[in-house]
């Protein structure tokens, strides 16, 4: 029998399809795993409703139970809501050395419990994001609309180089 732990941490190494560097592990999408009964089903939070990449997720959450012989399902669950307060500390370094620059903010330890408003949390205040290519803070927003509706374009006045950066949600 495959431990909660082990399904986890397999389904967590599912690629995000749009930032091929980032798992569902990193970007916080991933949401748990339960039993109900002989089934197991792995939760996952799309990181806005629309989100074109959670159904190649969920079937790749799909295959990865299959591989492991466990009997499941995914369940999507919108409330609370995705944030980028979810994203790993290492999802964020690896966004940077891809060349997107990461959203402000440290990672929050675990995702918002459902009795939990987000009213009460604390507000960012960045003044500025800094270039993933050479590190300069100073940049400029091109198009609040990036390569996908998760990123928005900037560009170094420093290096000259354009580049993503996700968005604070």
């Amino acid at each position: 029998m495959v431990t909660d732990a082990a399904i986890l941490e397999a389904v967590g190494e599912v690629v995000d399809p749009e930032v091929p560097v980032l798992t569902i592990a990193d970007l916080g999408v991933l949401r748990g795993v339960r039993h109900e009964g002989d089934e197991v089903v792995v939760t996952i939070t799309p990181t806005y409703s629309g989100c074109p990449a959670m159904d190649l997720i969920r079937h790749e959450v799909e295959l990865t139970l299959q591989a492991l012989h466990v009997h499941g399902r995914v369940e999507t669950v919108l409330s609370p809501p995705w944030t980028t307060d979810w994203m790993t500390e290492a999802g964020k370094a690896k966004l940077t050395d891809y060349g997107i620059a990461p959203p402000p903010g440290t990672s929050a330890p675990a995702p918002f419990p459902p009795s939990q408003s987000r009213a009460n949390a604390p507000v960012l205040l960045q003044l500025s994001i800094r270039c993933p290519l050479c590190g300069s803070p100073n940049t400029s927003e091109l198009s609040r609309f990036g390569s996908t509706s998760c990123k928005s374009l900037w560009r170094c006045n420093s290096c000259r180089e354009p580049f993503d950066h996700f968005k604070a949600i």
